[in-house]
C-alpha cells in the first residue's frame, strides 16, 4: 500500500503495453488491483469494479453480455479472477420487471443467483445492480477520502457542482441496493455526457468506454478533489487546532501498553479480542485537537467506515499533561460500561421487529488524547483494517470541516445498514472461528525445531504469535516462513534473552502493544550441556540454571502480571524434558535445571488456579530433527555418554523407547497445543510425556 497523504497527487499507473495483450477479464483484474493499491483511492475491502464483457454462452454457444463485478467480501487490491461474480446482463435487465418497489428491494438479492453465468460460485454483492444498470461498459465505485469529504459535507451537492461542473453529478443518500441501481441508470440516461457522480455520504462512481478511460477518470476525479480541498483548506486549522501536545514516542507506547491489556480484559469476557495501536500523524492530529469530542460524537459517514468501526468511537479520559495511568485505568471500567449502555440505547431506539439480536456492544475504536488510537476486533487483520478505516474517517472529517460542516449519517440510517438483514446473512455465512481465534501467544525459543513447530500449530488454529528467540538469523528465517504461510498480521519477531530481566519485561510489553495482551505462554527457550560431575564447571551449571530455570521464572512472572491485569485467565506450557523426571548420566546440570522447571510449573499452577491461569508441562525426549540444541556439542556429548557415533544416536533413542518410534517437533507441538487450548480447560499442574514411552519417566 502507498501512503494515504494528500500532499501529492495520485499517479496514473496504467501501463498500456502491459494491458494491451490482456483479455478483457484480465484487464478488469489489472484495473482493480491498481485502484486498490492506494488507500487514498479505497481501503481494504472497500469499493468495487465491473466490466460488461461479451462471452459465449456455455449452453447455446451464442455471444451474450456478461457483467463481471467484484463479488461479496472481496478486496479490489488483491482480487483475482475468481473474486468476481459473473451474471447474464439479459437476466439482470429482466429483474426490473419483477421489482415490486422500495419496500421489497431486499428480496431482489435472492434473484441474483438466478442470473449467474457459467455456474460461477462467487456470490454477488448488494452493489451488483449499481454496476449492472449504469449503461456503460466499465464502472468503478471507490471510497476516496477526498471525495467522501465532499460527500459528507452538509452542502455536498453545491460543492460537487462547484468543483466538477457537469462532468460529475450528485445523488442524495440512498442505501445501496436495487433502487439505487435504478437511480444511477436514470441519472446516466438524463446526463449522457457525465463521467461519474458522487453519492452523498458514500463515495464515487465513475465510468468509461474502455478500461483505461474508466481508470483514468477515477484517478483524475480524485486528484481534482484533492487539489480543490488543499486550495480551500490551506489557510484553515485542522479540527480547530491542538489543545494538547502528543507525548513522545516512548511515552505514547507506555500509555498504550498499559491501557490495551486493561481494555482487552474488559471487552473479552465472552470472545477474545486482538488489539492494534496506531499513533500516525493523522491520528495524533485528531486526538490532540479541540474538535475531537464534537466530531467523534457525530460518527462516521460512509457505510464502509462504520461497518468496520461502529458508528462512533470511545474517547478515553486521559490528560497527557498529567500522564496519570493509574487514574485512567481506574476510570476505564466506567467508560467501557457507559459505552455499552449507549450502544444498547442506540439499538433499542432504532431496532425493527425483524432486526437481528444486538451484537457486541463494546467499542471498536478507542481514542486517547496525546497518545493515539487503539482498535480491537476478533482478529489482528480486522483490528488493523478497522484502524485504517477510522483514519479514512479522520481524513474525511478534516476535509469536510475545512470547507463546510461535516455530517455523519443519521442514526437510523446507520442502524439500518449495520443491522441490515442482508448484512446479517453475510455474517452468518462466515466460516466458524478456529479454536484459538482472538488469542495471543508468546513462544520463547521460537526459531528452533519445537518452538517453530509450536508457533505454526498455534497460528494454524487462529492465534497471533510473538516469536522470541536469541538467534537473529534463525528468528528472521522463522518470521519469513510463518508470515508467508499465515500472513504478516499475526506473527511478530522479537530478539530476546530469557535470562535478561530487562529484555523479558520489554518483551511482554511488546506483545501487549502489538496484539493487545496475552493468553498463552509457551516457555521453550533451551540449551543443553553434558559432562561428568567432576568436569561440570560452575559456569556450565549456572548457564543451565539461568536459561532453563531462571529464564522460565522471569517470563512466567511477567506473563502472570498480564494475565491478572486482563482477568480472563491464561495458559502457560513449559517445555521441560524427560530428564526432569528421569536422571541421565553425565548431565547433572541439565537434568537438575529441567527438574526445577517442572517444580516451578507445579508452584505456578497452585498460584494461578484461582485466576483461571493454567500451568502445565510437556516433557519431550530425543527430539533430534530440527532441534537447535542437537546441532552442537550436546549431540556429540550424548553420543559419547552412550559410546555411540552421532549418526547412531537417533536410532539409539528410538530403539530404547517402549514404542520404538522417533519423536519429532510436530509431536511436541501437538501436545503443547492441547494444553494451551480449551481442549484441556480443566487441566492444570499436569505433565504430558512425549517420548515414545520411557518407564523411568512415568509420572505416577
Amino acid at each position: 500500500m502507498t501512503d494515504r497523504s494528500n500532499s501529492s497527487r495520485l499517479p496514473n499507473l496504467w501501463d498500456v503495453a502491459k494491458a494491451t495483450n490482456m483479455s478483457e477479464d484480465e484487464r478488469l483484474v489489472y484495473r482493480s488491483n491498481l485502484l486498490g493499491s492506494d488507500m487514498r483511492v479505497t481501503n481494504f475491502g472497500g469499493g468495487n469494479t465491473s466490466s460488461k464483457i461479451l462471452q459465449n454462452d456455455p449452453l447455446s454457444g451464442d455471444e451474450v453480455e456478461v457483467l463481471w463485478v467484484k463479488g461479496s467480501g472481496g478486496d479490489v487490491g488483491t482480487i483475482k479472477l475468481d473474486g468476481f461474480s459473473t451474471l447474464y446482463m439479459e437476466k439482470l435487465e429482466a429483474l426490473k420487471g419483477i421489482y415490486r418497489g422500495l419496500e421489497f428491494e431486499d428480496e431482489m438479492v435472492g434473484y441474483l443467483p438466478h442470473c449467474t453465468f457459467n455456474l460461477n460460485p462467487r456470490a454477488a454483492s448488494i452493489d451488483t445492480p449499481l454496476h449492472a444498470y449504469v449503461p456503460r461498459k466499465f464502472v468503478d465505485h471507490m471510497h476516496p477520502d477526498a471525495i467522501i469529504a465532499i460527500a459528507a459535507s452538509s452542502d455536498s451537492k453545491a460543492l460537487t457542482q462547484e468543483i466538477f461542473g457537469d462532468d460529475i453529478g450528485w445523488l442524495p443518500w440512498k442505501r445501496p441496493g436495487f433502487e439505487l441501481g435504478l437511480w444511477l441508470e436514470t441519472y446516466c440516461q438524463e446526463n449522457p455526457d457525465a463521467k461519474g457522480l458522487i453519492l452523498e455520504s458514500h463515495g464515487l462512481f465513475t465510468w468509461g468506454n474502455t478500461p483505461e478511460e474508466c481508470y483514468a477518470t477515477t484517478i483524475d476525479t480524485i486528484n481534482t478533489a484533492i487539489e480543490w480541498l488543499e486550495e480551500k483548506s490551506s489557510n484553515s486549522t485542522a479540527f480547530g487546532g491542538p489543545v494538547v501536545e502528543a507525548l513522545d514516542e516512548d511515552g505514547r507506547r507506555e500509555i498504550a501498553t498499559a491501557l490495551m491489556s486493561n481494555i482487552r480484559g474488559m471487552i473479552s469476557r465472552d470472545t477474545h479480542k486482538v488489539g492494534h495501536f496506531d499513533d500516525s500523524e493523522a491520528v495524533l492530529q485528531f486526538v490532540c485537537s479541540k474538535d475531537l469530542e464534537l466530531l467523534a460524537a457525530l460518527g462516521t459517514s460512509c457505510p464502509d467506515h462504520f461497518l468496520r468501526t461502529k458508528i462512533r468511537p470511545l474517547i478515553v479520559d486521559f490528560d497527557p499533561t498529567k500522564s496519570d495511568v493509574v487514574a485512567v485505568v481506574a476510570g476505564l471500567a466506567d467508560s467501557v460500561e457507559q459505552y455499552r449502555k449507549g450502544y444498547a440505547a442506540y439499538y433499542e431506539a432504532c431496532k425493527h421487529d425483524d432486526s437481528p439480536a444486538m451484537r457486541d456492544p463494546n467499542a471498536v475504536i478507542y481514542l486517547i488524547p496525546g497518545v493515539g488510537m487503539i482498535s480491537f476486533a476478533n482478529n489482528k487483520s480486522t483490528a488493523r483494517v478497522s484502524a485504517e478505516f477510522y483514519i479514512n474517517a479522520i481524513n474525511v472529517m478534516r476535509g469536510a470541516s475545512a470547507v463546510s460542516t461535516y455530517q455523519g449519517l443519521p442514526q437510523q440510517e446507520a442502524f439500518d445498514i449495520e443491522y441490515w438483514l442482508l448484512e446479517e446473512a453475510k455474517l452468518q455465512r462466515m466460516p466458524q472461528a478456529k479454536s484459538l481465534a482472538g488469542q495471543v501467544a508468546f513462544v520463547t525459543g521460537a526459531a528452533g525445531g519445537i518452538g517453530l513447530a509450536t508457533a505454526a500449530r498455534l497460528l494454524g488454529e487462529g492465534a497471533c504469535v510473538m516469536l522470541a528467540d536469541i538467534d537473529d538469523a534463525a528468528l528472521a528465517k522463522a518470521q519469513d516462513e510463518l508470515a508467508g504461510a499465515f500472513g504478516s498480521d499475526v506473527v511478530r519477531p522479537l530478539k530476546m534473552d530469557v535470562t535478561d530481566e530487562a529484555q523479558v519485561l520489554a518483551g511482554l510489553d511488546r506483545v501487549t502493544l502489538e496484539f493487545g495482551g496475552l493468553d498463552i505462554l509457551i516457555s521453550n527457550a533451551g540449551m543443553a550441556s553434558s559432562a561428568p560431575i567432576e568436569e561440570t564447571s560452575l559456569e556450565m551449571w549456572n548457564r543451565n540454571m539461568d536459561v532453563l530455570s531462571t529464564g522460565y521464572f522471569l517470563v512466567s512472572r511477567e506473563a502472570f502480571k498480564v494475565f491478572r491485569t486482563q482477568g480472563i485467565g491464561g495458559s502457560i506450557v513449559f517445555v521441560a524434558s524427560k530428564n526432569g523426571l528421569a536422571a541421565s548420566p553425565n548431565a547433572a546440570a541439565y537434568c537438575t535445571a529441567k527438574a526445577s522447571e517442572i517444580h516451578l510449573a507445579r508452584c505456578l499452577a497452585l498460584e494461578g488456579a484461582g485466576a483461571q491461569i493454567r500451568v502445565n508441562v510437556v516433557n519431550p525426549d530425543a527430539v533430534l530433527r530440527g532441534s537447535k540444541i542437537w546441532t552442537g556439542e550436546w549431540k556429540e556429548q550424548r553420543a559419547a555418554a552412550y559410546d555411540l557415533s552421532t549418526d547412531d544416536l537417533e536410532a539409539h533413542y528410538r530403539d530404547r523407547s517402549m514404542l520404538k518410534r522417533s519423536v519429532f517437533p510436530e509431536d511436541i507441538a501437538e501436545a503443547i497445543y492441547f494444553l494451551a487450548s480449551d481442549s484441556s480447560a480443566k487441566s492444570t499442574g499436569n505433565i504430558i510425556n512425549v517420548d515414545a514411552g520411557n518407564a523411568q519417566s512415568f509420572t505416577r
